[in-house]
């Protein structure tokens, strides 16, 4: 007497859609927190651009005795700064990102000016 046992095994229908709902459900809390996350970086590292514009802008008027009402272009601090400066969310030149004045002005992002600021000194 011979049993034949069927060797054929896998994954039911039901099994599959529960995993691919669980799935799903672990991609819909991710994905928020991934958008949430991107955000922080950009405006931190834009906060940073803005630091080193700022800087920039101090190290250029110290170096050529300039007053704290003296205009200031890109053309005057672009030596002071490392790299080209854009910000991270969208911008894709100096021009397009930030702004600047003067001396005693602190510069600000054109792409997100209410979420991108330098903190108020006091």
């Amino acid at each position: 007497m011979k049993i034949n046992i069927s060797r054929n095994r896998g994954f039911t229908l039901v099994e599959i859609m529960i995993v691919v709902a669980i799935i799903g459900m672990l991609a819909s809390i991710a994905v928020p927190n991934f958008v949430k996350a991107r955000k922080t970086a950009q405006k931190n590292a834009c906060i940073s651009n803005l630091h080193q514009i700022d800087g920039a802008i101090q190290q250029w008027a110290t170096d050529l005795n300039k007053a704290a009402g003296q205009t200031v272009t890109y053309s005057d601090i672009s030596s002071y700064l490392k790299n080209s400066v854009a910000c991270p969310a969208g911008g894709t030149t100096f021009e397009d990102s930030y702004s600047i004045s003067t001396v005693e002005a602190v510069p600000t992002c054109q792409k997100e000016p209410a979420t991108h600021a330098l903190p108020q000194s006091q």
